[in-house]
């Protein structure tokens, strides 16, 4: 079991568990997941790291699309944010790039949910290794955050 796994357990969030077999040649996680599992991949989500350069937040949008970091800035309320090198995703939230999970971190940052999320019953995210997604509604996804927020912050690529 993941962290990310063993905390939906212990708050007794209603979740499922989809594996595949990770394709270690591919670096499109979030498509590769949606392929392999046979899903619309507008559900499946995936979880990044970004940084004011004083702090770090998590921010969760589809794998058909990327963040407008203008618009996560305005959500986090910050004036600028980055994108987080790898190296600095995987020390704060434990989980290797390709499998992090917004969920189990190692820190607790502030997250903030894509608003297209509400618009399913609900949404596939890493469930905290390559090879591994959990679904879950957006709301319990957003309660085993500690209530992230929801905003406009993705984009159409």
């Amino acid at each position: 079991m993941t962290p990310a796994i063993n905390l939906l357990k212990k708050q007794k969030i209603a979740f499922s568990i989809h594996e595949y077999d990770h394709d270690p040649q591919c670096q499109n996680f979030g498509e590769e997941a949606a392929q392999k599992l046979l899903l619309d991949p507008r559900c499946v989500f995936k979880t990044l790291l970004v940084s004011d350069d004083k702090n770090f937040f998590v921010a969760i949008v589809p794998v058909t699309g990327t963040l407008n970091l203008k618009r996560a800035a305005t959500a986090f309320g910050v004036k600028k944010l980055r994108m987080a090198e790898a190296k600095e995703a995987e020390r704060l939230t434990g989980y290797l790039v390709g499998g992090i999970s917004p969920l189990g971190q190692k820190k607790s940052l502030a997250t903030c949910i894509d608003d297209s999320a509400k618009s399913f019953e609900n949404i596939y995210v890493s469930g905290g290794k390559r090879g591994l997604d959990i679904s879950l509604s957006p709301q319990d996804l957003s309660n085993a955050c500690r209530h992230a927020s929801f905003a406009d912050i993705g984009e159409a690529k």
